[in-house]
């Protein structure tokens, strides 16, 4: 049985992090009785990959924060941005890259980036192995489809200009998420958007074998070293609540530190909010999603939640330049370090 935490104890907890020092010192802000109401989207429906933002909350690592979380379903990694900047939530699990476009063309609305959570590229492009489609190029005079806020899909422009592809020669069609894998299943469309594990594991789902029955054309392998999701949070947020902020980031990282430490646990987590997964299949997308999407080697370095300033400010200019945006937006319109824990509390180490 899971005991829920109170502020003492998650202030003086000495849970181990893996490759990272306790949580136990770690400032918590000042809790007053009425908690903060937070609205939260995430990138995508409840799944594996989600497990320590229900962790954390049952766990009552944000209740020690003072933050009272309602967690909402979203509609894409995408879509996230454009929720937090438009006023519908407070915060949002979603595209760093969506939120670099939204800062060169508007930059007083986009949102800012507080704790960078998928440090690898997951963007791809999934084929039928039998399809004579084998590099990018192969996908001129195709049907590809996706959902209309889907992160991979707002970067095709862009992948398409560093792939030399000729867009003019490819038909998109959007679709429902949930519908991706049937379709490419069904050969309604010759290649899907989507991030690689997200697609690997929901078709696993539909009885296909992903390691024989699909080909991905992955973004990373064309030269797009673009970092993914994180979470982001409202200027209004940051600048009037800070101390919001900072206690979410620090429940959060000891969320997935606790994640980390028993997978099963989190797997349960995510099972509690929607009962029908399948355990085995999500745990399986949770591990590849930790070692593909969150195993950048050089958080032995930096930490989770931070970011390596070089290959930032390249991935900013790998967007601004495919997509031919209006500015080229300064890391700090997208990304602080403001809110991230103490570097010796962060962690270093996924799997």
């Amino acid at each position: 049985m899971i005991k829920p935490i109170n502020r003492r104890s998650f202030l003086t907890a000495t849970t181990g992090l893996a490759g990272a020092a306790a949580l136990g010192n770690f400032p918590m802000p000042a809790i007053a009785q009425a908690k903060t109401r937070v609205k939260l989207v995430l990138n995508w429906t409840y799944q594996g990959p989600q497990a320590w933002f229900f962790l954390a909350q049952d766990r009552g690592y944000f209740d020690a924060a003072g933050i009272d979380l309602q967690i909402d379903q979203g509609k894409g990694s995408g879509a996230a941005v454009g929720q937090v900047a438009g006023g519908a939530y407070d915060m949002g699990f979603g595209d760093i890259n969506a939120l670099i476009r939204l800062a060169a063309q508007k930059p007083g609305e986009a949102p800012i980036s507080f704790y960078q959570i998928y440090n690898l590229p997951p963007f791809t492009i999934a084929v039928l192995s039998g399809s004579d489609i084998k590099t990018a190029k192969d996908l001129e005079g195709r049907k590809l489809g996706g959902a209309v806020n889907d992160g991979a899909l707002k970067l095709f422009s862009a992948f398409a200009e560093i792939a030399k592809i000729d867009t003019s020669k490819i038909e998109i069609l959007n679709f429902q998420s949930s519908l991706r894998e049937q379709m490419l299943k069904s050969k309604q469309v010759e290649g899907a958007f989507g991030f690689v594990n997200t697609i690997r594991f929901s078709a696993k789902l539909t009885g296909m074998d992903p390691d024989k029955d699909i080909r991905f054309i992955k973004y990373s392998d064309y030269g797009m070293d673009l970092y993914s999701n994180g979470m982001i949070a409202s200027k209004a947020l940051a600048k009037e609540k800070p101390e919001i902020v900072r206690g979410f980031a620090a429940a959060l990282n000891k969320g997935i530190a606790d994640v980390i430490a028993d997978k099963d646990a989190g797997i349960d987590a995510v099972a509690k909010r929607e009962p029908l997964i399948n355990k085995v299949i999500e745990k399986e997308r949770l591990l590849a999603t930790m070692s593909d999407e969150m195993g950048d080697p050089k958080i032995s370095e930096h930490g989770l939640g931070d970011v390596d300033d070089t290959r930032f400010k390249k991935a900013i200019d790998i967007v601004v330049a495919a997509d031919k945006l209006p500015r080229t937006p300064d890391m700090s319109e997208i990304f602080t370090r403001e809110f991230l824990p103490p570097a010796d509390q962060r962690i270093k180490k996924i799997l």
